[in-house]
């Protein structure tokens, strides 16, 4: 729950498998086929494509970078309004549901299937692969790195 002198805004994360998160947030960092964007309470309302890749959430404002949740998203779509953040992904994965070791062999597989590519169209699909893959084992190194600094 957010803390009362905090501003906050609405996330919401649904996935193929249903709603992942519903919670207050101070700040959300997305990937977008623009670039990376940070959202904040107040922010202009958009509509904007999500490409696979990392998802950054702090619930309040006073949270150090440690204490943010990182999740692997497979893109998706946001929309953002100066009270809420609705993201629409076919996946999306925290750290504790990804194995670091399973993540790793994920994108070397990705990353191989590249070589063996006929088509663009196929050639986009395993780019968009190799960049949730590697997302994925982003957060799961993530993971393992706060562990060690514990």
């Amino acid at each position: 729950m957010a803390k009362d002198d905090d501003v906050s805004m609405q996330l919401k994360l649904v996935t193929l498998l249903g709603e992942k998160l519903n919670k207050p947030i101070y700040e959300a960092v997305l990937f977008t086929k623009n670039g990376t964007i940070g959202i904040f309470p107040g922010h202009e309302p958009l509509v904007t494509l999500l490409v696979p890749g990392t998802m950054m959430i702090r619930y309040h404002k006073d949270d150090s970078d440690l204490k943010m949740d990182v999740l692997a998203i497979s893109g998706g779509l946001a929309e953002i309004t100066r009270k809420e953040i609705i993201i629409l992904a076919d996946e999306a994965e925290s750290d504790s549901e990804i194995s670091e070791k399973e993540a790793r062999a994920a994108y070397e597989r990705a990353v191989a299937a590249i070589k063996n590519v006929e088509s663009g169209i196929e050639l986009e699909e395993a780019k968009r692969l190799v960049q949730h893959q590697a997302a994925r084992l982003k957060v799961a190194e993530l993971r393992r790195r706060h562990r060690e600094m514990k």
